[in-house]
C-alpha cells in the first residue's frame, strides 16, 4: 500500500512538472508571436505611450485579401486605436504611414510598428484621424499563434 502511494505521488509530481514546463514554454512562445509585428526578428511590444490615444485607419493597398485586418490586430497590439480597417483602390508596393494630424512622432511609431513603412505628411482634419496606414505588398504579417 505504501509503495502505491509513493508511486502515485511521484507520478503526480512528474506530470505536474511537465505541465508547468510546457505552460511556461507555450506562454513565452505565445507572447513572442503576439508581440511581433513584422514577421521575423525580435518581438515588439506596445510602442504607443500609456495614456496616449492615436486613432488610425488601416487600408489594404494590395490584392491580398485580409491583410488590413491582420495589420489591424498587430497595430492594436502595439497600442494604436484602430478605428477602421478596409480596402483602398490605391495600390502600393511599400507600406505608407500618412500623418493626418501633424504628429510626426506618432507617424514614426506607426512606421516602426509596420517595419519599413515610409512616412508622408498629408494633414486632413476632416477624417478625424491621426494616421492612415496603407499596407503595401512588402509588409509581412506576423505569425499567428496557435491556439489548440
Amino acid at each position: 500500500m505504501g509503495r502505491r502511494v509513493v508511486a502515485g505521488l511521484l507520478v503526480i509530481v512528474v506530470v505536474g512538472g511537465v505541465a508547468w514546463g510546457a505552460a511556461r514554454w507555450w506562454g513565452s512562445r505565445h507572447d513572442a508571436a503576439a508581440g511581433a509585428l513584422g514577421g521575423g526578428g525580435p518581438a515588439m511590444r506596445r510602442v504607443v505611450p500609456e495614456g496616449t490615444r492615436v486613432r488610425i485607419e488601416v487600408l489594404n493597398a494590395t490584392d491580398t485579401r485580409g491583410l488590413a485586418r491582420r495589420a489591424m490586430f498587430a497595430l492594436r497590439d502595439a497600442g494604436f486605436d484602430v478605428v477602421y480597417f478596409g480596402n483602398t483602390a490605391e495600390r502600393s508596393d511599400s507600406s505608407v504611414v500618412r500623418d493626418r494630424s501633424g504628429h510626426a512622432d506618432w507617424a514614426a511609431l506607426a512606421a516602426r510598428a509596420v517595419r519599413g513603412a515610409r512616412i508622408e505628411s498629408k494633414p486632413d482634419s476632416s477624417h478625424f484621424l491621426d494616421l492612415t496606414v496603407l499596407v503595401g505588398r512588402n509588409w509581412t504579417p506576423p505569425r499567428e499563434p496557435l491556439y489548440p
